[in-house]
């Protein structure tokens, strides 16, 4: 039984960080305003996605807060960071996988990442 919650649970968590409820479908012609091909700020794309789901400026929440991660690395992990966003990871923080975010592009997922590396304290 506790198994099955756990899994129930887990399955939820997945399913609820995959992408933001309530969002409109955005045709192919109007992918100017696709978060993938954004003039936005880190940030602002992180306000179109999930990531206030999981993710705080300075508060563990389902995963660590954005103080956290920039503390944990540097501008020489912009990289490896913009492909855990895309691709998704588990292991680095514990036991909860992130979700993949294959819709963002490289080059927005870089942007997410600078933002989060200006939030050390």
């Amino acid at each position: 039984m506790k198994n099955l919650f756990l899994a129930g649970a887990l399955g939820l968590l997945i399913f609820s960080c995959s992408k933001k409820e309530n969002t409109t479908e955005i045709a192919s012609s109007d992918a100017a305003s696709a978060p993938a091909q954004s003039n936005l700020s880190g940030d602002q794309i992180m306000e179109t996605l999930d990531c206030s789901g999981c993710h705080s400026v300075n508060e563990r929440m389902i995963g660590p807060s954005y103080q956290e991660i920039a503390a944990k690395y540097s501008d020489k992990d912009i990289e490896l960071l913009a492909s855990k966003i895309i691709e998704g990871g588990s292991g680095v923080w514990g036991g909860v996988p992130m979700a993949a975010h294959p819709q963002v592009s490289k080059e927005d997922a870089k942007k997410m990442v600078e933002y989060i590396l200006s939030q050390k304290k």
